[in-house]
C-alpha cells in the first residue's frame, strides 16, 4: 500500500501569506519608524545553512584565529549569536534527523550513523519543510540529505518529505565524494561528465552553491524555505585551491580543511549578496549552524585550529566540543544585534520556523520555538533539560582519548541548567541497570571545559540527571498524524473498483476549522465517496479520514502507472492551510503467454532494501544490466535477479503458468565482499507461501527452487535478513524462469 506524501501546496498568495504577521512586533515597529510604511509585512523567507563538521571554535565570531570567516562574522555582529546552541548528536545522520523533525535522539527515527544501508525517516515523522508547505512556502533542500535508501522514488526522499526541489546527495556515504560521478536532481541521477574516469573537473560544492543561488532567483517573489547543506568541511579535505593557506607551514590536509571552512564562509556570503541583489534581504531570516563538532579525519588536526575553542571533545564525543555548535540568526529587517546564552538545541528549528511562517507544528515534538527570542523577548520558552544519545561504532584517536577509550560504548548525556552529566555503558545495551553505567558530572558554570568530574561530591544531582536520561529515552515513539497521508493500492484491475483513502491529522496545539478532503483520479475514471469528506472542526490531536471507491474503465491499458492525487484544506490560527498528496496505482502488466525468464518480464512492483533490483548481469549497487555476472560456486548464470534483503519482487502470471524454477542464494561476488551475509528466501503465490529455503549463506551455496504455480495470479519472490546484519545480504535468483502450461 502506498503512503508516500507529497506536499506541493498552492501559491503563497492563494493562502493569504501576505497577511501573516510573521515579523516580530519589534521589527515591524522599527520598520515603521524607518519610514518603510508597508501596510502589511510579508511572511519571511527562511534560509537554514548547515555546515558539515564545523566546530564551535571554527568561526572568527566564536574565537577562531587562524582561519578567516569574515562573512559569517559580519552576520554574527549584525544579528543574534547563540553561545549555547547544540546539535542533538555528535555525528551527522542523527543530528540532521533531529534538526528536520524536532525530536531529540531519545525519540527520533535515526539515532546513529548507518552501519550499512542508510537509515530512513519514519512515515509518521513531519519535517519542517512539510510544516511550511502547508502555508504555501516554496521549499528546497540543496546539498547533503543523508537519509536513504539511495533511490529517487521512496518515502524518505526529500521530495516525499516536503521539499519540492532537491539537488545534491541522498546517501550519507556518497556525500563524502567532492568530485562525484553524479548528483541527484529530485528523483533523477544527473551525471557529471567533467568527473568521469575519476577526473576532478567539477567540485560538487560549486554545483550546490550555484543551484542554490539560481533557486533563490527563481523564488524571490514569494515566501520560500531554503535548506542549504553543503558537505564542507567534512573529510576528505579536498578543495581545488588552498587559497590564502597555500603558503602556511601546515600539512596539505590542514590547508585544505582551512580552505573548506573559508569556502563555506564565502558560500554564506554569496547567499546574502543574492538576497540583497534581489531586494529581499529585509524579508529574509537566515540561520547558520553545524551538524556536530569538529572532525579529526583524513589527517586534519583540529587542535592546530583550536576548533573546539574552550570546549572538551570532538565529533563523536558527548562532551561539549562534540555537540555545542555555532548558531547565528540574521535578518536586517527583523532581528536585532546581540548574544544569547539560552541553551538552544537544533530541535528548536522546526517550531521556530513554523512560528515565523504562521504554520501549525506538531505538538508532540521536543523542540520549543525561539521566535520570541528573535523578536527581542527575553523570556523565550526554555527547556527543562537537554538530552543526547550516542550509538557510534566509528573511532578516531582524539575522540577516543577524550572518552578514555570508550568511544564505541553506548553513551548518554543530559544538561539541566548548569549541570551536565555524561554516562557510558560497558555493553551495548540501553537497558543495562543504572548502577552498571559509568557516570560523570560537570558544572558548566565554573568548568566549561568539563575537566573536573564532581559526580562523587553531588550524588543527588547525579541521581536526578540519570532519571532524566531514563525518561528521555523511548524504544519507540509513536506520533500523532500531522498533515496529509494517503493510501492507494499498488495494483488496479480495469472495471474493478478499488478503495483509496486520505487522512488529515492535526497534531498541533490548536483546533482547525472547515477541514475538507478531496481526491482526483485520471480522466474517465469513476470516483465515489464512501465516507464523509469534511468536518467543521478538527480538534487538536484529531484526524479526519475519508475513503473513495475508484474504478478504472474496462479498456484501461495494462502495465501502466496512474496518478491519484489528493488535497486537504483547513483553517488555522495562522491562516488557511493546504496540503496535497499523491499516490500511484498500476494496472497489471500482461501475463506471460510463453515460457519466460522473469528478468524479461515487467514487474508489478519491486521493494528492495538497498539500491535497485538488478537484472541479468547486474550485481552490487549497479544499475540493471551492469556489473558482475551472477555466479554460484564458479558457475555463471546469464539470467537472473539481484536483490538486497529485505526484498519483495512481484510478477503477474495471471494463472497462465505451471512451474517456477530458479537457484537462489548468496552469490560468489557477495560472498567475496563479506562472508557474514545470511538470508532466507520464499516464493509466494497470491499471498500463500509455496516454498521456503531456510537460512542461506555463501558457504552453503544456492538452493534449487521448483514450485507448482498453477492458478497463481501474482508471484512474490521474497528475501529476508537471517542474522540481523543486513549490510552484506545481497542475494541472487539465478535462471529464474516460469513455464507456461
Amino acid at each position: 500500500m502506498s503512503s508516500r506524501r507529497h506536499f506541493l501546496a498552492g501559491s503563497a498568495a492563494a493562502l493569504g501569506l501576505a497577511a501573516v504577521p510573521a515579523a516580530p512586533a519589534s521589527a515591524r515597529s522599527a520598520d515603521s519608524r524607518a519610514g518603510g510604511g508597508r501596510a502589511a509585512v510579508r511572511a519571511p523567507n527562511l534560509v537554514v545553512i548547515l555546515a558539515d563538521d564545523l566546530g564551535y571554535g571554527d568561526l572568527g565570531a566564536y574565537g577562531q584565529k587562524l582561519i578567516t570567516t569574515p562573512r559569517i562574522d559580519q552576520l554574527a555582529s549584525e544579528g543574534l549569536r547563540f553561545s549555547d546552541a547544540y546539535s542533538l548528536a555528535a555525528v551527522c545522520a542523527p543530528s540532521r534527523c533531529s534538526l528536520l523533525t524536532g525530536l531529540h535522539t531519545g525519540h527520533a527515527a535515526v539515532r546513529a550513523n548507518p552501519d550499512g544501508p542508510q537509515g530512513p525517516l519514519r512515515d509518521g515523522d513531519t519535517t519542517f519543510a512539510e510544516v511550511l508547505r502547508s502555508r504555501g512556502y516554496r521549499t528546497a533542500v540543496i546539498g547533503k540529505w543523508g537519509f536513504g535508501p539511495e533511490q529517487g522514488d521512496q518515502a524518505s526522499h526529500p521530495n516525499a518529505r516536503g521539499f519540492e526541489e532537491f539537488y545534491g546527495y541522498i546517501d550519507h556515504g556518497h556525500a563524502h565524494q567532492y568530485y562525484p560521478q553524479y548528483l541527484w536532481h529530485n528523483g533523477v541521477k544527473e551525471p557529471i561528465p567533467a568527473n568521469e574516469g575519476n577526473a576532478k573537473g567539477a567540485y560538487a560544492p560549486d554545483l550546490i552553491e550555484r543551484h542554490a543561488l539560481e533557486w533563490i532567483d527563481a523564488r524571490a517573489d514569494e515566501p520560500f524555505l531554503l535548506f542549504l547543506t553543503p558537505n564542507v568541511p567534512h573529510s576528505p579535505s579536498d578543495i581545488p585551491d588552498s587559497g590564502a593557506y597555500a603558503s602556511r607551514p601546515w600539512t596539505q590536509q590542514n590547508k585544505g580543511h582551512a580552505a573548506q571552512i573559508s569556502y563555506f564562509d564565502a558560500t554564506v556570503g554569496k547567499v546574502v549578496d543574492r538576497l540583497r541583489a534581489r531586494g529581499i534581504a529585509d524579508d529574509t531570516i537566515l540561520f547558520v549552524t553545524s551538524d556536530n563538532g569538529p572532525h579529526e579525519e583524513g589527517g586534519v588536526d583540529p587542535d592546530l585550529f583550536d576548533a573546539g575553542g574552550p570546549l572538551r571533545g570532538y565529533k563523536r564525543n558527548l562532551y561539549e566540543g562534540g555537540i555545542r555548535v555555532p548558531l547565528i540568526a540574521w535578518s536586517p529587517g527583523r532581528i536585532g544585534k546581540g548574544t544569547t546564552d539560552r541553551p538552544t538545541p537544533l530541535t528548536d528549528v522546526l517550531p521556530t520556523l513554523a512560528d515565523l511562517a504562521g504554520a501549525p507544528a506538531p505538538a508532540d515534538i521536543d523542540g520549543l520555538s525561539a521566535a520570541p527570542l528573535l523578536a527581542g523577548t527575553a523570556d523565550a520558552a526554555r527547556h527543562n533539560h537537554l538530552y543526547w544519545y550516542r550509538d557510534e561504532r566509528g573511532v578516531t584517536s582524539r575522540a577516543d582519548k577524550q572518552d578514555k577509550g570508550r568511544a564505541t560504548w553506548l553513551a548518554e548525556a543530559v544538561r539541566k541548567d548548569r549541570w551536565k552529566a555524561v554516562r557510558f555503558a560497558p555493553v551495548r545495551d540501553h537497558n543495562l541497570p543504572d548502577g552498571q553505567w559509568q557516570v560523570e558530572l560537570y558544572d558548566l558554570s565554573s568548568d566549561l571545559g568539563e575537566q573536573r568530574d564532581v559526580a562523587a561530591q553531588n550524588p543527588s544531582v547525579v541521581t536526578g540527571l540519570v532519571a532524566l536520561m531514563r525518561s528521555s529515552w523511548a524504544d519507540s515513539y509513536p506520533r500523532k498524524p500531522h498533515g496529509l497521508r494517503v493510501t492507494v493500492p499498488e495494483q488496479a484491475s480495469p472495471a474493478q473498483a478499488f478503495t483509496v483513502s486520505a487522512t488529515l491529522g492535526n497534531a498541533s496545539a490548536k483546533p482547525w476549522t472547515d477541514a475538507l478532503l478531496t481526491v482526483r483520479a485520471p480522466a474517465g475514471w469513476a470516483v465515489r465517496a464512501i465516507t464523509a469528506t469534511g468536518t467543521a472542526r478538527l480538534a487538536q490531536g484529531a484526524k479526519l479520514t475519508a475513503s473513495w471507491q475508484v474504478t478504472a474503465p474496462a479498456g484501461t491499458a495494462p502495465g501502466t502507472t496512474w496518478p491519484v492525487s489528493f488535497e486537504a484544506t483547513a483553517g488555522s490560527a495562522g491562516g488557511p492551510l493546504r496540503y496535497t498528496g499523491a499516490g500511484r496505482t498500476s494496472t497489471l502488466p500482461a501475463a506471460p503467454t510463453v515460457d519466460s525468464w522473469l528478468s524479461d518480464l515487467d514487474r508489478v512492483s519491486a521493494a528492495n532494501g538497498w539500491g535497485p533490483v538488478e537484472r541479468d548481469r547486474s550485481n552490487g549497487r549497479k544499475e540493471p544490466g551492469d556489473g558482475t555476472a551472477i555466479a554460484f560456486g564458479g558457475t555463471t548464470y546469464a539470467k537472473g535477479l539481484g536483490v538486497h534483503a529485505p526484498s519483495e519482487v512481484v510478477y503477474h502470471l495471471g494463472g497462465n503458468a505451471s512451474r517456477f524454477t530458479a537457484l537462489v542464494g548468496i552469490d560468489d561476488f557477495s560472498t567475496r565482499q563479506a562472508a557474514t551475509g545470511a538470508t532466507k528466501a520464499s516464493v509466494r503465490g497470491d499471498g500463500k507461501v509455496l516454498f521456503s529455503t531456510g537460512k542461506l549463506t555463501g558457504a552453503g551455496g544456492p538452493v534449487a527452487v521448483d514450485v507448482d504455480v498453477r492458478g497463481v495470479r501474482l508471484l512474490h519472490l521474497v528475501v529476508e535478513d537471517a542474522n540481523g546484519n543486513s549490510a552484506y545480504d545481497h542475494t541472487s535468483w539465478a535462471d529464474a524462469r516460469v513455464t507456461v502450461r
